[in-house]
């Protein structure tokens, strides 16, 4: 021991530091290699956390919210709201879909109304919820909403909804009830917008759910309408799912959908585009043939009440327009020709806008895309709806004016504020196809 040591003594201090620091990593290495690998969850775990927000507003019905915020938010996000299943919650909706793994893509928040009632099912049926402001379960959601909005600078113009079984009846409801606050919505087995109305308290409607209530499509265009007395401005788009053997909610409901939102959009019943993107589905389109057209319903044959599977999340956003495809480049100049007129002021201006269709086939069914310069906001419209009001604006035809023949116009217009830019709109499409601009 004491020959060690003295040897020790003798070395240069130097020495003795270059001894110490190689026996450290030696010794570092071996715990390193000793230690577990990490775990597949531990690599793949999430980057935020479900919460739940209390005292969010104005709650007649003792909702509970949650709420999932990715570690990354765009600017001003936009808000999806996830609405459950009866027996279902907001955590369940949260675990049993991908809209919280979408969000860590593309920047949204995503709220989770959550059922407190025995039932766990929303309400969709009293006279409160098929009302604006009228109480129970909408006016909960919308204080949510709106919470959200004032906590995140959330984007107004880019809220949606999307639900299961009940929750698509609900997202229906929110639809009728808040057209001014859904830009769209999805709807996975669900009903029209008062098909489940009842007057008696029951929150179940037997002959809605066995598909036996049938109405014409400008019936229940006005049920819906009837929501909100003297809106007039742009009503949210609409996807709607159902399986050809749901015994929940049969299927003659997906038809009686159609007819409503078709009707509550002013476009044709007459599919614009019909498709099967995968086997045993088929997709129509209304209003346009395009991702995001005014209507989208997709049929699942063979398909029980059960129709929500691992994937679709990402087609509703898709035809939400918040995968960011939106700004894949434009098809080069197509057979169509775009002329505006404007006329601005201090902080206003109108400007007329003319369709010419170039091409040799009518259009049966419109849709005029364009980018509105940064500042400028529509506020009203004609001859068209407009949605969003802001950026990049679709113009949609009305029931009177959707056939465009060849060679033939059609004039649309829209009043705007501005911040000091009233230049014209740029990059016209008419059904994603490129525009000359004349």
């Amino acid at each position: 021991m004491s020959a060690t040591v003295g040897t020790l003594a003798r070395r240069p201090l130097r020495a003795l530091l270059a001894a110490l620091h190689a026996t450290l990593v030696a010794l570092l290495a071996a715990a390193l290699l000793a230690a577990p690998p990490a775990s597949a969850a531990e690599e793949a775990a999430p980057t935020a956390t479900l919460t739940e927000v209390t005292n969010f507003g104005t709650n007649p019905s003792n909702l509970r919210m949650y709420l999932y915020v990715p570690q990354t938010v765009t600017a001003h996000p936009a808000i999806l709201v996830a609405v459950h299943y009866c027996t279902g919650s907001g955590p369940a909706m949260y675990s049993g879909t991908e809209y919280a793994s979408l969000a860590d893509k593309y920047g949204f928040i995503v709220v989770y109304p959550s059922v407190t009632r025995s039932s766990k099912c929303f309400d969709v049926s009293s006279p409160q919820a098929l009302k604006r402001g009228g109480g129970s379960d909408p006016v909960g959601i919308k204080s949510m909403v709106d919470w959200t909005v004032g906590r995140y600078s959330a984007d107004t113009s880019r809220v949606f909804a999307t639900g299961i079984s009940s929750g698509a009846m609900m997202t229906n409801v929110l639809l009728g009830d808040y057209p001014d606050v859904f830009a769209a919505g999805a709807a996975f087995a669900g009903v029209p917008f008062g098909c489940f109305a009842t007057s008696d308290g029951s929150e179940w409607n037997s002959a809605c759910a066995q598909g036996t209530i049938t109405r014409t499509a400008q019936q229940w265009g006005d049920i819906a309408r009837a929501a909100y007395p003297g809106y007039t401005g742009p009503r949210p788009r609409m996807q709607l799912w159902h399986g050809t053997a749901d015994d929940t909610l049969r299927y003659p409901n997906f038809g009686e959908e159609i007819k409503q939102w078709t009707n509550v959009q002013g476009v044709s019943q007459t599919p614009a585009a019909t498709d099967s993107p995968q086997s045993g589905w088929t997709r129509t389109r209304y209003g346009g043939t395009g991702d995001r057209a005014q209507v989208e319903a997709i049929s699942l044959q063979g398909v029980g009440h059960n129709v929500y599977a691992s994937g679709m999340g990402a087609r509703v956003l898709t035809f939400f327009g918040l995968d960011g495809g939106g700004t894949a480049p434009q098809p080069p100049a197509g057979p169509c020709k775009v002329t505006v007129t404007s006329n601005a002021w201090s902080s206003g201006l109108t400007a007329s806008v003319t369709i010419t269709n170039t091409g040799t086939t009518t259009l049966n069914g419109w849709q005029l895309g364009f980018t509105l310069p940064g500042g400028q906001t529509i506020t009203s419209g004609w001859n068209a709806t407009y949605t969003p009001s802001s950026g990049t604006v679709t113009a949609t035809n009305t029931s009177y004016n959707a056939t465009l023949a060849p060679n033939a116009s059609v004039s649309i217009g829209y009043q705007a504020t501005h911040a000091g830019n009233s230049a014209a709109p740029g990059a016209f499409t008419l059904n994603r196809t490129a525009c000359t601009a004349g």
